[in-house]
């Protein structure tokens, strides 16, 4: 993939990156590329790679030319986007106040996401809350983009 970023793509990457990944953006070819914990861990412990598969020496690899290099930037992390700040930025924005109550009650203490889930569901608000979270992420992307000056553009551009 070469410049612009395709924002699609970046925003389905910032969906669903694991706690135990980070993606870093090339900023030369606008490739996303994913480094796991694990291959910081063995790039900063010095650990020996013989011995591993390719694609794991292939992964401390990456690792060390994301973190050590000025091609890289690091993306918005999982904690960055701050998804329950967002489901609670959703319950706010329902306009029927009974059903925004219950919202704003299901997102309280430990288990909200799952009781937040199970409701949507219940009132079949699901795809309502897919398109304000994806509007939300995709505001997100944007401002981390304009404020690194990296050009997007909003088609699917796909690697040839």
């Amino acid at each position: 993939m070469s410049l612009p970023v395709s924002l699609p793509i970046l925003v389905g990457e910032l969906e669903g990156q694991p706690n135990e990944w980070r993606l870093y953006l090339n900023r030369e070819t606008g490739e996303i590329i994913t480094v796991t914990d694990e291959d910081i861990s063995r790039l900063e412990s010095g650990e020996s790679l013989e011995g591993l598969p390719d694609w794991e020496r292939e992964g401390v690899k990456m690792a060390e030319e994301a973190l050590y290099s000025d091609k890289y930037l690091l993306l918005p992390s999982k904690f960055d986007i701050h998804e329950y700040a967002i489901m609670r930025d959703f319950c706010y924005s329902v306009p029927y106040r009974a059903l925004r109550e219950e919202l704003l009650y299901k997102i309280r203490g430990s288990g909200a996401f799952r009781r937040f889930r199970r409701t949507i569901e219940y009132h079949g608000m699901i795809d309502e809350w897919y398109a304000y979270r994806d509007a939300e992420i995709e505001k997100i992307a944007i401002d981390w983009l304009e404020e690194a000056g990296i050009p997007y553009t909003r088609e699917r551009i796909v690697n040839v």
